[in-house]
């Protein structure tokens, strides 16, 4: 029960921080957070630590509980994406996290190119392949679709061999699903992302790192401009 309190506490204060209703520089106290929600003192103490590990909240003696400015969140934190996501940071978080993609992803899939295994080129093919079809039937708005999308890009990462670039991978995968939750990704995909896709695939699968880290960046630039265009 006082775990289940904990994480209430914790989402409950995460999202008014994330959604402005508690801006930077907004002063908290221990005691005003416990009347407020009814809880014990230790509860409010393990979820202000909580909010504080993610860079939400500061705590200074005679001052009390700050609300931290955005630039110290613990941005790539899936808790945290979830709350913005829900909230009114969506459309802003969904654009941040596609530019990361456009940063971190062609160089994942030059990497794979040079270092994945046999088995993983074979199932990033696969997957391709499942992407294409499911497409193919209007289906990109699916759970289907979804499932070959994240573990086609969650693949590419962790084939890259980098231990960095494989930590982008939850954020990576909690945008894609968001976007898909929140309707964003349209039944048809755009065939330039799409096509891309495959050529992404194909290109690991021979080796082939330049044309492995151009048509990524080829998919990615497809799929921000579309993000841009609809939120």
């Amino acid at each position: 029960m006082a775990r289940a309190m904990h994480g209430s506490l914790v989402d409950a204060i995460g999202i008014r921080i994330v959604d402005g209703d508690l801006p930077p520089g907004t002063v908290l106290t221990l005691a005003a957070l416990e009347a407020e929600y009814a809880v014990s003192r230790t509860v409010v103490r393990e979820a202000v630590r909580s909010l504080e590990a993610m860079g939400l909240l500061s705590q200074r003696r005679r001052v009390g509980l700050t609300v931290r400015e955005p630039e110290h969140w613990s941005a790539l934190d899936t808790r945290l994406i979830g709350w913005q996501l829900a909230g009114r940071r969506r459309d802003q978080l969904i654009v941040n996290t596609t530019e990361l993609r456009a940063a971190v992803e062609p160089v994942a899939a030059r990497l794979s190119a040079r270092r994945a295994t046999d088995i993983q080129r074979g199932e990033i093919l696969r997957l391709a392949d499942e992407l294409a079809r499911l497409g193919a039937a209007g289906l990109g708005n699916s759970p289907e679709y979804l499932a070959a999308d994240i573990a086609f890009h969650d693949l590419i990462l962790i084939s890259s061999g980098n231990l960095m670039l494989a930590a982008a991978r939850a954020p990576i995968a909690a945008a894609i699903e968001g976007r898909a939750m929140h309707g964003l990704t349209p039944g048809v995909p755009n065939p330039d992302a799409l096509d891309n896709h495959v050529a992404t695939a194909e290109a690991i699968g021979r080796a082939d790192a330049d044309a492995a880290e151009e048509h990524t960046r080829l998919y990615v630039a497809a799929v921000l401009t579309e993000v841009r265009r609809t939120i």
